[in-house]
């Protein structure tokens, strides 16, 4: 059960086609590695052991050959789909002394959902291949949780309004203990749908941003999602007075495991938009470089997020950011946003 759901999530989240790669024969166009200070680049792309051209390479034998470099703790491979229709292999390197995650450890509560909760969430698990395949997967989080286009998925998620209302508490317990991951990847969804009101909010938010400290990546996964519904929603309604604190996603902008990165540098570009000096000084200090490493990856649509978030580091306004980066000038803003009193207001020309 627990393959089946993950498998269903990262179809519809996330652009990885590891599971198609059989039918599609996949190529990798690039390999972006990441997270390396000070062990040697070099012989970690030789043990990578591909190529731009090269047919797509097993994952665990990436990670078992990375392993082995000398100044490499942990590594981790993950396939996403699709640079001029080749794959991109990003592979996150984790060293001894090097920023390391904090997750929480292996929960270990018996606490478990409803069953008519975890029947719904299964139901809205086995509409998206259908909602997929007619083209009415787009998401409206302007509530606060997400509502599907698709009506038929749009009822089921409909149906853990009441449900959540009336489980809030044990969902929370789940989230937070329950040793089965498979329950705390779907609270960490089902939380999102909370009522709003200053004691409910609470435990809602509270039990998400602990969920990204979780164990399990899924979990954590699924709990930046319900935030980000959460985070559109409070935009829309700012009577709901609520604050996502930035701590957590900043950490996660230094874990090996691409999705981590990928999904906190989203969740970031929102919590910076009001240049809070605190949120973009603690960015800076603890994840400048993960910033300017993603910000040059080949794949612009995960290379643009980074690149905004050292746009508002290096001090530039909105616009700039804009024409920087339509004109190619990647490099002038990841230079000034290296340089805390170096701040550029008109950028140079891109030069051919």
């Amino acid at each position: 059960m627990v393959q089946r759901t993950l498998l269903a999530v990262a179809v519809f989240f996330s652009t990885s086609l590891t599971g198609y790669a059989e039918d599609l024969t996949p190529r990798l166009g690039s390999v972006e590695i990441y997270g390396v200070r000070k062990a040697a680049l070099e012989k970690i792309r030789i043990a990578v052991g591909a190529k731009p051209g090269d047919l797509l390479p097993a994952r665990q034998d990436v990670e078992d050959r990375v392993d082995k470099v000398p100044g490499v703790l942990a590594a981790r491979a993950e396939a996403t789909c699709c640079v001029d229709k080749r794959m991109v292999l990003y592979v996150g390197v984790a060293e001894p002394d090097g920023p390391q995650v904090d997750y929480h450890p292996e929960p270990q509560g018996t606490d478990t959902l409803a069953q008519d909760v975890l029947d719904n969430y299964h139901a809205f698990l086995e509409s998206l291949p259908i909602t997929i395949r007619a083209k009415s997967a787009d998401e409206d989080f302007t509530a606060g949780y997400s509502l599907m286009a698709d009506s038929e998925t749009r009822a089921i998620q409909e149906k853990f309004r009441p449900l959540v209302a009336r489980d809030l508490l044990l969902i929370d317990r789940v989230l937070r203990d329950s040793a089965d991951p498979e329950q705390r990847i779907a609270a960490a969804y089902i939380l999102q749908y909370t009522p709003r009101g200053p004691h409910t909010t609470k435990i809602m938010v509270d039990g998400l941003q602990y969920a990204l400290r979780d164990p399990d990546e899924s979990v954590r996964a699924n709990a930046m999602r319900a935030l980000k519904a959460v985070a559109i929603g409070a935009k829309v309604h700012p009577n709901q007075e609520i604050r996502l604190e930035p701590t957590w996603f900043i950490e996660l902008m230094n874990s090996i495991v691409f999705a981590d990165r990928r999904d906190a540098a989203l969740a970031l570009v929102n919590l910076t938009e009001n240049r809070d000096p605190g949120t973009l000084e603690l960015l800076r200090g603890r994840a400048l470089d993960s910033v300017i490493e993603m910000a040059k990856w080949h794949d612009l649509k995960t290379a643009l997020p980074a690149f905004i978030l050292a746009g508002r580091l290096a001090g530039l306004e909105e616009k700039e950011i804009t024409q920087a980066w339509v004109g190619g000038n990647r490099d002038a803003v990841l230079t000034a946003a290296s340089s805390p009193k170096k701040r550029f207001h008109t950028l140079p020309k891109r030069t051919s």
